[in-house]
Protein backbone atom coordinates (compact mmCIF):
# COMPACT_ATOMS: atom_id res chain seq x y z
CA UNK A 1 0.00 0.00 0.00
CA UNK A 2 2.76 2.16 0.88
CA UNK A 3 4.75 2.08 -2.65
CA UNK A 4 1.15 2.01 -4.08
CA UNK A 5 1.05 5.39 -2.63
CA UNK A 6 4.62 6.76 -3.36
CA UNK A 7 4.20 5.42 -7.07
CA UNK A 8 0.78 7.37 -7.75
CA UNK A 9 1.94 10.50 -5.85
CA UNK A 10 4.75 11.03 -8.36
CA UNK A 11 3.09 9.95 -11.28
CA UNK A 12 -0.03 12.77 -10.67
CA UNK A 13 2.54 15.64 -9.46
CA UNK A 14 4.41 16.53 -12.23
CA UNK A 15 7.16 17.97 -10.00
CA UNK A 16 8.41 14.62 -8.94
CA UNK A 17 8.63 13.55 -12.82
CA UNK A 18 11.84 12.52 -14.40
CA UNK A 19 14.43 14.29 -16.19
CA UNK A 20 13.61 12.97 -19.54
CA UNK A 21 9.91 14.38 -19.18
CA UNK A 22 11.43 18.09 -19.08
CA UNK A 23 14.13 18.24 -21.91
CA UNK A 24 13.22 15.74 -24.37
CA UNK A 25 10.15 17.81 -25.32
CA UNK A 26 12.88 20.43 -26.40
CA UNK A 27 15.17 18.41 -28.50
CA UNK A 28 13.25 20.06 -31.71
CA UNK A 29 14.25 23.35 -30.41
CA UNK A 30 17.86 22.57 -29.78
CA UNK A 31 18.21 21.22 -33.13
CA UNK A 32 16.93 24.74 -34.48
CA UNK A 33 19.61 26.18 -32.26
CA UNK A 34 22.46 24.18 -33.24
CA UNK A 35 21.04 24.64 -36.83
CA UNK A 36 21.21 28.33 -36.57
CA UNK A 37 25.28 28.24 -34.61
CA UNK A 38 26.12 25.48 -37.43
CA UNK A 39 27.45 23.71 -34.96
CA UNK A 40 26.02 20.78 -32.36
CA UNK A 41 27.79 21.53 -29.33
CA UNK A 42 27.26 25.78 -29.79
CA UNK A 43 26.36 25.66 -26.30
CA UNK A 44 29.84 24.64 -24.66
CA UNK A 45 30.79 28.44 -25.38
CA UNK A 46 28.54 30.43 -22.75
CA UNK A 47 31.04 30.45 -19.72
CA UNK A 48 34.79 30.19 -20.97
CA UNK A 49 36.02 30.16 -17.40
CA UNK A 50 34.49 26.87 -16.42
CA UNK A 51 34.93 23.19 -18.15
CA UNK A 52 32.73 22.65 -21.03
CA UNK A 53 30.86 25.69 -19.66
CA UNK A 54 29.49 24.09 -16.92
CA UNK A 55 27.75 20.23 -18.51
CA UNK A 56 28.36 18.17 -15.66
CA UNK A 57 31.77 16.95 -15.73
CA UNK A 58 33.59 20.06 -14.12
CA UNK A 59 35.43 19.90 -10.87
CA UNK A 60 33.03 21.34 -8.65
CA UNK A 61 36.13 22.22 -6.49
CA UNK A 62 37.76 23.83 -9.46
CA UNK A 63 34.50 25.97 -10.21
CA UNK A 64 34.26 26.76 -6.67
CA UNK A 65 37.48 28.29 -6.60
CA UNK A 66 36.26 30.97 -9.09
CA UNK A 67 34.21 32.76 -6.10
CA UNK A 68 36.04 35.27 -4.18
CA UNK A 69 37.52 33.83 -0.99
CA UNK A 70 34.77 35.93 1.71
CA UNK A 71 32.42 34.35 -0.38
CA UNK A 72 33.10 30.74 -0.36
CA UNK A 73 32.75 27.82 2.28
CA UNK A 74 36.41 26.58 3.55
CA UNK A 75 36.77 23.61 1.19
CA UNK A 76 39.47 21.17 0.48
CA UNK A 77 39.59 18.23 -2.28
CA UNK A 78 40.84 14.80 -1.64
CA UNK A 79 41.46 11.92 -3.82
CA UNK A 80 41.71 8.58 -3.03
CA UNK A 81 43.69 6.98 -1.55
CA UNK A 82 44.84 9.97 0.85
CA UNK A 83 45.50 8.52 4.56
CA UNK A 84 43.09 9.65 7.01
CA UNK A 85 45.67 11.60 9.44
CA UNK A 86 46.68 13.50 6.17
CA UNK A 87 42.96 14.70 5.70
CA UNK A 88 42.78 15.44 9.36
CA UNK A 89 46.19 17.73 9.00
CA UNK A 90 44.45 19.20 6.00
CA UNK A 91 40.89 19.83 7.89
CA UNK A 92 43.21 21.49 10.73
CA UNK A 93 45.07 23.65 8.46
CA UNK A 94 42.31 24.84 6.92
CA UNK A 95 39.98 25.32 9.72
CA UNK A 96 37.36 22.49 8.47
CA UNK A 97 35.54 21.40 11.92
CA UNK A 98 32.59 19.00 12.13
CA UNK A 99 30.15 18.87 11.30
CA UNK A 100 30.66 18.99 7.71
CA UNK A 101 29.74 18.58 4.17
CA UNK A 102 31.08 15.64 2.29
CA UNK A 103 30.17 15.24 -1.61
CA UNK A 104 31.84 14.36 -4.61
CA UNK A 105 34.07 16.55 -6.76
CA UNK A 106 31.67 15.69 -10.12
CA UNK A 107 28.27 15.19 -8.71
CA UNK A 108 24.73 15.66 -9.78
CA UNK A 109 21.09 15.32 -7.73
CA UNK A 110 22.24 14.74 -4.30
CA UNK A 111 24.16 12.05 -4.72
CA UNK A 112 26.47 11.01 -1.75
CA UNK A 113 26.16 14.83 -0.74
CA UNK A 114 26.28 14.04 3.29
CA UNK A 115 26.48 15.73 6.50
CA UNK A 116 29.25 14.49 8.75
CA UNK A 117 29.10 14.50 12.32
CA UNK A 118 32.37 12.71 13.05
CA UNK A 119 35.36 11.54 12.20
CA UNK A 120 34.34 7.74 12.40
CA UNK A 121 31.25 8.67 10.38
CA UNK A 122 33.95 10.45 8.00
CA UNK A 123 36.57 7.40 7.53
CA UNK A 124 33.15 5.12 6.73
CA UNK A 125 32.01 7.94 4.17
CA UNK A 126 35.53 8.06 2.77
CA UNK A 127 35.99 3.84 2.66
CA UNK A 128 32.45 3.28 1.06
CA UNK A 129 33.66 6.10 -1.67
CA UNK A 130 36.60 5.99 -3.13
CA UNK A 131 36.33 8.85 -5.40
CA UNK A 132 37.29 12.79 -5.32
CA UNK A 133 35.86 14.12 -3.18
CA UNK A 134 34.68 17.94 -1.36
CA UNK A 135 35.34 18.20 2.40
CA UNK A 136 33.34 21.89 2.75
CA UNK A 137 32.23 23.53 5.99
CA UNK A 138 29.12 23.71 7.37
CA UNK A 139 27.20 27.04 6.53
CA UNK A 140 24.91 26.77 9.47
CA UNK A 141 22.73 30.21 7.65
CA UNK A 142 19.36 30.22 8.58
CA UNK A 143 18.37 30.14 4.83
CA UNK A 144 18.69 28.47 1.63
CA UNK A 145 18.42 29.48 -1.77
CA UNK A 146 18.75 29.56 -5.86
CA UNK A 147 18.90 32.51 -7.71
CA UNK A 148 19.50 31.63 -11.26
CA UNK A 149 20.98 35.06 -13.08
CA UNK A 150 22.67 35.67 -16.53
CA UNK A 151 24.71 38.66 -18.08
CA UNK A 152 25.20 38.48 -21.78
CA UNK A 153 28.83 39.16 -22.69
CA UNK A 154 29.64 43.13 -23.12
CA UNK A 155 27.25 44.42 -21.51
CA UNK A 156 27.49 45.92 -18.01
CA UNK A 157 24.35 44.56 -16.21
CA UNK A 158 22.47 41.02 -16.27
CA UNK A 159 19.15 39.44 -15.14
CA UNK A 160 17.66 37.00 -12.53
CA UNK A 161 15.07 35.06 -13.69
CA UNK A 162 14.82 32.49 -10.80
CA UNK A 163 14.91 32.46 -7.37
CA UNK A 164 14.12 29.40 -5.43
CA UNK A 165 13.57 29.07 -1.38
CA UNK A 166 14.27 26.35 -0.13
CA UNK A 167 12.05 24.71 2.46
CA UNK A 168 13.56 22.29 4.54
CA UNK A 169 11.63 18.64 5.65
CA UNK A 170 10.74 18.69 9.08
CA UNK A 171 7.94 17.02 10.71
CA UNK A 172 6.78 18.41 14.72
CA UNK A 173 6.16 16.04 17.52
CA UNK A 174 2.91 15.36 18.79
CA UNK A 175 3.98 13.01 21.83
CA UNK A 176 2.59 9.57 20.69
CA UNK A 177 4.34 8.95 17.26
CA UNK A 178 7.48 7.96 16.46
CA UNK A 179 9.54 9.69 14.11
CA UNK A 180 9.24 6.96 11.66
CA UNK A 181 4.81 7.30 11.94
CA UNK A 182 5.20 11.01 11.59
CA UNK A 183 7.06 10.60 8.46
CA UNK A 184 4.58 8.57 7.17
CA UNK A 185 1.93 10.88 8.07
CA UNK A 186 3.47 13.88 6.34
CA UNK A 187 2.37 14.46 3.11
CA UNK A 188 5.82 15.13 1.61
CA UNK A 189 8.03 13.27 3.69
CA UNK A 190 6.73 9.85 3.00
CA UNK A 191 8.03 10.29 -0.80
CA UNK A 192 11.42 9.88 0.91
CA UNK A 193 10.91 7.39 3.83
CA UNK A 194 13.87 5.19 2.79
CA UNK A 195 16.32 8.17 2.37
CA UNK A 196 15.60 8.85 5.37
CA UNK A 197 15.28 5.79 7.75
CA UNK A 198 19.55 5.98 6.75
CA UNK A 199 19.30 9.28 7.62
CA UNK A 200 17.85 9.06 11.57
CA UNK A 201 18.37 5.33 11.68
CA UNK A 202 19.47 5.47 15.53
CA UNK A 203 16.11 7.22 16.73
CA UNK A 204 13.61 6.81 14.34
CA UNK A 205 11.54 4.98 16.44
CA UNK A 206 12.19 7.68 19.17
CA UNK A 207 8.60 9.55 20.15
CA UNK A 208 9.06 12.91 19.56
CA UNK A 209 7.76 15.62 22.31
CA UNK A 210 4.94 17.54 21.35
CA UNK A 211 5.30 20.58 19.72
CA UNK A 212 8.80 19.73 18.95
CA UNK A 213 10.49 20.08 15.81
CA UNK A 214 12.87 17.99 13.96
CA UNK A 215 14.30 18.82 10.24
CA UNK A 216 14.90 15.86 8.75
CA UNK A 217 17.26 17.13 5.36
CA UNK A 218 20.09 19.51 5.38
CA UNK A 219 20.69 18.85 1.91
CA UNK A 220 19.39 21.65 -0.24
CA UNK A 221 18.58 18.95 -3.52
CA UNK A 222 14.59 18.18 -4.38
CA UNK A 223 15.94 14.36 -4.88
CA UNK A 224 16.77 14.77 -0.93
CA UNK A 225 13.00 16.10 -0.36
CA UNK A 226 13.85 19.72 -0.19
CA UNK A 227 10.62 21.76 -1.43
CA UNK A 228 11.17 24.17 -3.94
CA UNK A 229 9.23 27.47 -3.29
CA UNK A 230 9.13 30.23 -6.19
CA UNK A 231 10.74 33.55 -4.96
CA UNK A 232 10.46 35.45 -7.77
CA UNK A 233 8.38 38.23 -6.10
CA UNK A 234 11.88 38.94 -4.20
CA UNK A 235 13.76 40.18 -7.91
CA UNK A 236 14.81 43.38 -7.40
CA UNK A 237 16.83 45.96 -9.27
CA UNK A 238 18.91 46.22 -6.42
CA UNK A 239 19.67 42.75 -5.79
CA UNK A 240 20.19 41.83 -9.60
CA UNK A 241 23.08 45.09 -9.16
CA UNK A 242 24.46 43.10 -6.55
CA UNK A 243 24.55 39.82 -8.25
CA UNK A 244 26.02 41.87 -11.33
CA UNK A 245 28.95 42.83 -8.88
CA UNK A 246 29.44 39.44 -7.84
CA UNK A 247 29.02 37.98 -10.90
CA UNK A 248 32.23 39.98 -12.46
CA UNK A 249 34.58 39.05 -9.77
CA UNK A 250 34.09 35.73 -11.73
CA UNK A 251 36.30 35.11 -15.01
CA UNK A 252 33.82 34.23 -18.10
CA UNK A 253 30.96 32.60 -15.83
CA UNK A 254 27.81 34.44 -17.92
CA UNK A 255 25.05 31.68 -17.02
CA UNK A 256 24.07 29.75 -14.05
CA UNK A 257 22.40 29.51 -10.68
CA UNK A 258 24.31 30.27 -7.99
CA UNK A 259 23.26 28.07 -4.87
CA UNK A 260 23.47 30.44 -1.98
CA UNK A 261 23.36 30.37 1.85
CA UNK A 262 22.45 33.31 3.22
CA UNK A 263 21.10 35.34 6.87
CA UNK A 264 18.47 37.89 5.40
CA UNK A 265 17.77 39.28 1.89
CA UNK A 266 18.53 42.78 3.09
CA UNK A 267 22.44 41.40 3.44
CA UNK A 268 22.21 40.00 0.43
CA UNK A 269 21.57 42.86 -1.45
CA UNK A 270 24.52 44.84 0.39
CA UNK A 271 26.49 42.29 -0.74
CA UNK A 272 26.83 40.78 3.31
CA UNK A 273 25.98 37.69 5.29
CA UNK A 274 25.94 35.11 2.30
CA UNK A 275 27.98 32.02 1.33
CA UNK A 276 27.89 30.33 -2.35
CA UNK A 277 27.77 26.41 -2.06
CA UNK A 278 28.02 25.65 -5.68
CA UNK A 279 27.87 27.64 -8.64
CA UNK A 280 26.60 25.71 -11.54
CA UNK A 281 26.51 26.20 -15.66
CA UNK A 282 24.73 25.37 -18.12
CA UNK A 283 22.70 22.15 -16.82
CA UNK A 284 21.38 24.20 -13.90
CA UNK A 285 17.86 24.95 -13.66
CA UNK A 286 15.42 27.54 -12.73
CA UNK A 287 14.11 25.47 -9.81
CA UNK A 288 11.58 27.67 -8.78
CA UNK A 289 9.86 25.76 -11.91
CA UNK A 290 9.05 23.06 -9.44
CA UNK A 291 6.91 24.80 -7.10
CA UNK A 292 3.72 23.53 -8.36
CA UNK A 293 1.00 25.60 -6.60
CA UNK A 294 1.91 28.44 -8.92
CA UNK A 295 3.22 26.80 -12.27
CA UNK A 296 2.18 23.61 -14.84
CA UNK A 297 4.15 21.16 -16.46
CA UNK A 298 3.22 23.39 -19.83
CA UNK A 299 5.04 26.92 -18.23
CA UNK A 300 7.77 24.79 -16.72
CA UNK A 301 8.75 23.67 -20.49
CA UNK A 302 8.40 26.63 -21.52
CA UNK A 303 10.94 28.65 -18.76
CA UNK A 304 13.32 26.19 -19.51
CA UNK A 305 13.09 26.80 -23.51
CA UNK A 306 13.51 30.68 -22.70
CA UNK A 307 16.57 29.79 -20.97
CA UNK A 308 17.87 27.67 -23.86
CA UNK A 309 17.44 30.56 -25.77
CA UNK A 310 19.56 32.66 -23.68
CA UNK A 311 22.11 30.18 -23.73
CA UNK A 312 22.20 30.42 -27.57
CA UNK A 313 22.39 33.75 -27.76
CA UNK A 314 25.23 33.80 -24.72
CA UNK A 315 26.93 31.08 -27.01
CA UNK A 316 27.19 32.95 -30.06
CA UNK A 317 28.14 36.66 -28.88
CA UNK A 318 30.95 34.93 -27.12
CA UNK A 319 31.73 33.30 -30.56
CA UNK A 320 31.11 35.60 -33.21
CA UNK A 321 32.24 38.82 -31.10
CA UNK A 322 35.18 37.47 -28.66
CA UNK A 323 36.13 34.31 -30.78
CA UNK A 324 35.34 32.03 -28.00
CA UNK A 325 36.02 28.72 -30.16
CA UNK A 326 33.06 25.61 -30.21
CA UNK A 327 35.04 22.93 -29.33
CA UNK A 328 35.95 19.48 -30.94
CA UNK A 329 33.51 17.70 -31.23
CA UNK A 330 35.11 13.71 -30.96
CA UNK A 331 36.47 15.04 -27.43
CA UNK A 332 33.58 16.44 -25.60
CA UNK A 333 31.67 13.33 -27.57
CA UNK A 334 34.41 11.09 -25.03
CA UNK A 335 34.27 13.44 -21.78
CA UNK A 336 30.45 12.59 -22.00
CA UNK A 337 30.96 8.40 -22.26
CA UNK A 338 33.27 9.13 -19.45
CA UNK A 339 30.34 11.16 -17.52
CA UNK A 340 27.83 8.29 -18.96
CA UNK A 341 30.05 5.50 -17.03
CA UNK A 342 31.20 7.77 -13.73
CA UNK A 343 27.21 8.81 -13.58
CA UNK A 344 26.76 4.80 -12.81
CA UNK A 345 29.47 4.37 -10.41
CA UNK A 346 27.94 6.86 -8.50
CA UNK A 347 24.16 5.92 -8.50
CA UNK A 348 25.64 2.54 -7.31
CA UNK A 349 27.42 3.97 -4.60
CA UNK A 350 24.58 6.32 -3.35
CA UNK A 351 22.11 3.13 -3.22
CA UNK A 352 24.84 1.50 -1.04
CA UNK A 353 25.31 4.90 1.04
Amino acid sequence: MARLKVFFTKLFYWEHWPTYMFYVPLIPYYIYQAIRSRHLVFYLAVNPGIKYSGNGTESKYKTLDLVPEKYKPKSILITPPTPIQTIQEQLTLTGISFPLIAKPDVGFRGFLVKKINSLDELVTYINQNQIPTILQEFIDYPQECGIFYYRIPGENTGKITSITLKKFLKVTGDGQHSIRELIIKDTRAFLYLTLLEKIHKDYLENILPKGEEIQLSVIGNHSKGTEFINGNHLITRELEQAMDAFSKQIDQWYYGRLDIKFHSFEELIRGEGFKVLEINGIISEPTHIYDASKSSYFTALMTLKKHWKLISTIARKNHLSYGVPYPAFTPYIKNMRWLRSYSKKLKQLNKLA
